[in-house]
């Protein structure tokens, strides 16, 4: 599903990620756990392709079987929307416009039938427990409401991953654990494969795998 081999990531001279490999297999809720400053985010977003490795002659990243570092910036773009969705900790969604718009941006932008996205969406919304939600704006709904907002829309292009980055960060408790069993309940309804940066130690414990980076490596594998 996801294979990594030897990415590098350099800021001037500050190597922040040190040759990290991974393997990722297709329907895996994959946590990865580490200090503040180990690289997390920033395997992150090379993994879900918003940034890219250091060049060297030796590092491959692959997911769904397309090697990524060879994909044009315009087939990169169609490829992410198409086969990645996004979950951040701060939701990300646009306040002007309603739970159901927000969560139908993603396939608009894949010129999808507009009947066959809302259609799609009200499902979605509806299997997230928010069908009385679906017209409120951002700001008329609770955080945790917002995070389904987000998830759904993560979900509308049916990707094949989704990559999440302390998407429990910014929520109460109750909230947290209501989105942590959803993932696992998406995973079996729909077979996506989750890759989540994470300081949350219930939810990395609840994952299939552990990663724990420390120092742009990833040092530990743990299998629950």
């Amino acid at each position: 599903m996801i294979i990594a081999k030897n990415i590098h990531k350099f800021y001037g001279k500050l190597e922040v990620l040190k040759g990290v490999d991974l393997h990722i297999k297709k329907g895996e809720v994959v946590a990865i756990t580490g200090p503040s400053g180990a690289g997390k985010t920033t395997l992150l977003h090379i993994l879900g392709t918003l940034d890219k490795p250091s060049k060297n002659s030796h590092n491959t990243l692959s997911i769904s079987s397309n090697n990524i570092l060879n994909l044009s910036d315009k087939k990169l773009s169609k490829f992410r929307n198409q086969h990645i969705g996004f979950i951040f900790q701060f939701h990300q969604l646009l306040p002007e416009f309603s739970a159901i718009e927000n969560v139908c941006i993603p396939a608009f932008i894949a010129n999808k039938p507009v009947d066959e996205v809302k259609k799609e969406a009200l499902i979605l919304l509806n299997f997230l427990g928010l069908s009385e939600r679906i017209d409120h704006k951002p700001s008329e709904l609770s955080g945790g409401e917002q995070q389904r907002v987000a998830v759904a829309r993560a979900l509308i292009n049916n990707p094949d991953v989704i990559f999440a980055d302390e998407p429990s960060g910014n929520l109460d408790s109750e909230s947290a654990k209501s989105l942590h069993e959803l993932f696992f309940k998406l995973r079996d309804k729909y077979s996506q494969t989750f890759v989540i940066v994470t300081h949350n130690k219930e939810l990395a414990n609840m994952s299939d795998r552990k990663l724990e980076m420390k120092d742009g490596k990833i040092i530990t594998i743990a299998q629950e």
